[in-house]
């Protein structure tokens, strides 16, 4: 059975500045995960729609930034189910490093 996952990480930044940071900061993510995995990260507004793949599994998430929150929902197949205990404070830790990105200049 999968498992969904959700993580809610608040902000003060703005909806808009909160985008550009996490758009940002999925960047490096991506290209340190290059070769392990497959990523795509599709954006409309302020909602991306991310497929991961990797060992065989398929996980998809959404990602709504809002003015005060970045919502992130994960959708876990059965075989990374288990592991959800793990990956959330993963999310957890990652979004919120991602939101403190310095400011663009």
């Amino acid at each position: 059975m999968s498992k969904s996952i959700v993580v809610t990480i608040p902000h003060d930044l703005g909806a808009a500045e909160a985008r550009r940071r996490i758009a940002e900061g999925l960047g490096p993510l991506q290209q340190s995960f290059a070769g392990k995995m497959t990523s795509d990260v599709q954006w409309t507004g302020n909602h991306a729609d991310i497929k991961v793949g990797a060992l065989g599994q398929k996980v998809t998430a959404q990602l709504e930034v809002e003015a005060n929150q970045v919502r992130v929902e994960v959708q876990l197949p059965f075989l990374l189910a288990a592991l959800a205990n793990k990956i959330q404070p993963y999310l957890q830790k990652s979004g919120a490093d991602m939101l403190r990105l310095p400011p663009k200049k």
